[in-house]
């Protein structure tokens, strides 16, 4: 197994880089699209989203990957993944509206040029919601800010407006009214096309597509249905089509937060297949409807006997926090991610120690 950080796209500095090395990681899970641009997961309602949606031609190019791939390279560290389309590029695809086809052509020169630039994976969210109706609240250990849903405080079923997706605006001009809901059918048909139409050419450019589960795993929110809020749906994703490219984002956070199952089955039922390619590694306490991330050492799931499971079944891939509570200090992201990394560390020289 390989520690990882994960740099959304303003992030993406020599700072960081040398920060993730010195913190003992050897790869990065990368954003390029541009939300989270001020905060990490910016709190949200029926009034407030991540913001715009850009298109940017060149962030997605070759060149660019290549270059990227090259300048982390300088600090010894290699970019294991990409994670997450830009709505704005795909917004189509999830809405099937009329630009799917040409969103489609888009989105498999992108999953070229990830193989081109020696990237092993990248990750997606199926979702028209998206993550939504987050809150910030002091409640990790010792009253760190941490990220919290508590169902009872939205209007879950506050509707999406037109030329919104993903919780994200890809169009400021779009006309009054809302999107039509898709049945819960009808977004899996969608889903099913996407890899009928993708997985070959991922699989060409010898790169995975890794499925993040629903964040909330609610079933339904603003109206939409979701697609993976139980971790039995994952199964129902990956009998989907049998492509080796076809693989899943092991979120332990989402999954520990869904209302059924039990994490480390989750764990044995995936691992055991080689189905993971990479895990977010972070911890929650409490299940939807509310709950809040704290620190990787203090909540609902066992860190330890979690990644001595992945080990058991040949887990090599790349582990990243994803989020963690922000610290009190100067630099809060910075501070709390280094617990979290220094922890991981830790448990990763356990098991090498133990084999």
């Amino acid at each position: 197994m390989k520690l990882g950080l994960g740099l959304y796209k303003h992030q993406l500095t020599p700072e960081n880089f040398a920060f993730a090395r010195q913190a003992g990681c050897t790869h990065l899970i990368v954003h390029l699209a541009n939300y989270y641009e001020k905060e990490i997961v910016t709190a949200t309602n029926e009034h407030n989203n991540y913001g715009k949606a850009v298109k940017e031609t060149d962030t997605w190019s070759l060149e660019y990957m290549q270059e990227l791939q090259h300048i982390v390279g300088t600090y010894g560290l290699s970019i294991y993944g990409i994670e997450n389309f830009s709505p704005a590029d795909w917004f189509d695809v999830l809405l099937d509206g009329p630009k799917r086809a040409e969103q489609m052509e888009t989105l498999k020169q992108i999953i070229r040029n990830v193989g081109k630039a020696g990237i092993k994976t990248f990750g997606y969210n199926f979702s028209i919601a998206g993550v939504w109706g987050h809150s910030k609240k002091p409640l990790a250990r010792g009253g760190a800010e941490t990220v919290c849903f508590n169902a009872s405080e939205l209007s879950l079923d506050a509707p999406i407006p037109n030329g919104q997706i993903w919780n994200m605006t890809y169009d400021d001009n779009a006309k009054p009214g809302f999107i039509t809901n898709p049945t819960s059918l009808e977004l899996w048909d969608r889903l099913r096309r996407f890899l009928e139409e993708l997985l070959p050419v991922a699989e060409e450019a010898g790169v995975e597509l890794a499925l993040h589960p629903d964040d909330p795993p609610m079933p339904m929110l603003r109206g939409t249905p979701r697609m993976v809020y139980q971790p039995w749906m994952y199964q129902k994703l990956l009998d989907m089509n049998p492509s080796k490219a076809n693989k899943i984002e092991f979120c332990m956070g989402s999954i520990q937060e869904m209302s059924e199952g039990d994490l480390y089955e989750s764990i044995e039922q995936y691992a055991s297949q080689g189905k993971i390619s990479y895990v977010h590694f972070r911890n929650v306490v409490g299940k939807v409807p509310k709950y809040c991330e704290v620190f990787v050492d203090e909540g609902d799931i066992d860190m330890k006997r979690a990644i001595k499971l992945l080990d058991k079944y040949g887990f090599d891939g790349v582990l990243v926090p994803d989020h963690t509570p922000m610290m009190a200090k100067l630099d809060p992201w910075h501070t709390g991610m280094a617990f979290a990394l220094g922890y991981m560390k830790a448990l990763l020289d356990g098991i090498e120690e133990e084999s």
